[in-house]
């Protein structure tokens, strides 16, 4: 085994590396799970070749709707440096680097392994839109500082399957540097890699790092203090395996049992004439007759399948109660259901989706602090920045529309607050609002019937047009030359 000095960073990349490798196994696991790849139910080994094929059959994917029930609620639509409104130049910065559609992946990944990443760098072709990002857990990893409770990065390290050259390429960031470093393809997994750093035209390594801190940024989910984020599919696989088992087991029965079986008593093995009896051939529009009078027929009863429906159903159900995925979705089953219901069964789902938001809102907000910071922006390293998110509840536009209305009207939101709450996007907003302007200059007077407008109507300074300035209808002259 190769000996480094502590802490150099052939020890960063000998030590980030191993821990990568070492968590590939569980990464694919929960992947695999999320695809619908699950391991096939245990049988007899007499048995497994005669039923593979009904075994292949038995997999039903709750995995995959546990998760997307939950990603597919959580979007980033802008962000927020302290009271002002939403940014316009992190919202570029975001939407430059598609960001809007690539973090959402970073969300969905985060959730099935319990982590992804965010990279920020410099852009050499323009300075004013750093690059950005989303690096999948099997292929980045970040080391902590001891004692910083996970919020203090000491090194980072990106790992990638070159086909170009067939070779692996990594980079690590440590201590103010980038270093590239190079090894050949392991042949089997007990090889040891031996890592050599790069060396290609008109590159140096080291090199400066231009941010001076680790740009590999973790996006945890359901971060734990010591265990870090967690899959969300890491206590529900048993659950999945048992649905698994009893869908093989009344697969199996449905072929072999659920058909009643015929017997027969006393059925002569000749005819009159001393020939053989052929087999009885039993058909709906066929009659079997003896003249035996011995001979009785009968049937058993078919074996019921019920009990492994009901039994698949209480496994579902603890899917839902533990991952708190509305049980409709899971079960498929809905009718003569109210508003009110409806939205007290998603209550769990959308509690869940908030509060997976706090640990990937202090990601995407690191995230783009460094950005501003590498594109020379005002307020980088503004602690008080905020992450906007999509409202994670689905609610009739008619009913939103009120809710929002009521709010609005009792004085408690603002315009603006009010469009976000209506699920309108930072640049829709941004567009009404010039709306709004533009009506101010052209028509001021009809302003004063609107209420509403008037919050986000302004004249720009040096108009010679009147504003009202207050819902009672009071006028004021607006400043001229």
């Amino acid at each position: 085994m190769q000996q480094f000095d502590s802490l150099s960073p052939e020890w960063w990349v000998a030590r980030l590396f191993k821990r990568l490798m070492e968590r590939q196994s569980r990464i694919r696991r929960f992947d695999a799970y999320y695809r619908g790849e699950h391991p096939l139910p245990w049988l007899a080994p007499q048995a497994v070749t005669e039923f593979r094929r009904i075994l292949r059959m038995t997999r039903a994917n709750y995995m995959g709707l546990v998760v997307d029930a939950q990603v597919e609620r959580m979007h980033i639509e802008g962000f927020r440096l302290g009271e002002q409104d939403a940014d316009e130049d992190s919202w570029r910065i975001w939407q430059a680097n598609n960001m809007d559609a690539d973090f959402d992946q970073g969300i969905l990944e985060a959730a099935i392994a319990g982590v992804s990443y965010l990279m920020v760098a410099p852009n050499e072709d323009d300075s004013t839109t750093p690059n950005m990002w989303v690096e999948h857990p099997s292929q980045a990893i970040v080391e902590f500082k001891p004692g910083t409770n996970r919020r203090e990065r000491a090194a980072g390290l990106k790992v990638w399957d070159d086909d170009w050259t067939g070779l692996l390429q990594a980079t690590l960031q440590w201590s103010g540097y980038l270093f590239k470093y190079e090894a050949k393809r392991p042949v089997t997994g007990a090889e040891e890699v031996q890592w050599e750093p790069r060396e290609a035209p008109g590159e140096s390594w080291p090199a400066r790092n231009p941010l001076d801190v680790v740009t590999l940024i973790e996006v945890p989910n359901n971060p734990r203090l010591l265990a870090g984020g967690v899959s969300e599919l890491s206590d529900l696989t048993d659950i999945q395996d048992r649905i698994n088992k009893t869908l093989a087991d009344r697969l199996i029965t449905q072929d072999y049992g659920a058909f009643p079986q015929k017997w027969a008593v006393a059925w002569p093995s000749e005819d009159a004439q001393g020939q053989a009896n052929p087999p009885i051939d039993v058909g709906r529009n066929r009659m079997v007759t003896t003249e035996t009078v011995e001979t009785k027929f009968g049937q058993w009863d078919a074996a019921p399948l019920d009990p492994y429906s009901m039994a698949k159903r209480e496994d579902v159900k603890d899917i839902a109660s533990r991952s708190r995925t509305p049980a409709q979705y899971l079960l498929g089953e809905m009718s003569n259901v109210n508003g009110q219901t409806l939205k007290a069964s998603e209550s769990g789902l959308i509690s869940k989706v908030r509060q997976r938001q706090q640990s990937l809102s202090d990601a995407a907000e690191e995230a783009m602090r460094l950005a501003r910071r590498a594109a020379g922006l005002p307020n980088a390293d503004d602690a008080s920045m905020e992450t906007i998110w999509r409202n994670p509840e689905f609610r009739t536009e008619g009913e939103l529309t009120d809710s929002v209305v009521k709010k609005l009207q009792s004085g408690i939101a603002s315009l603006r607050q009010a469009r976000e709450d209506v699920g309108y996007t930072q640049t829709q907003i941004r567009r009404l609002e010039d709306d709004d302007n533009t009506a101010a200059i052209r028509d001021p007077l009809a302003l004063l019937a609107d209420p509403f407008r008037r919050q986000s109507a302004a004249v720009p300074a040096g108009s010679d047009q009147t504003m009202p300035a207050s819902g009672n209808g009071q006028m004021i002259q607006g400043a001229s030359g």
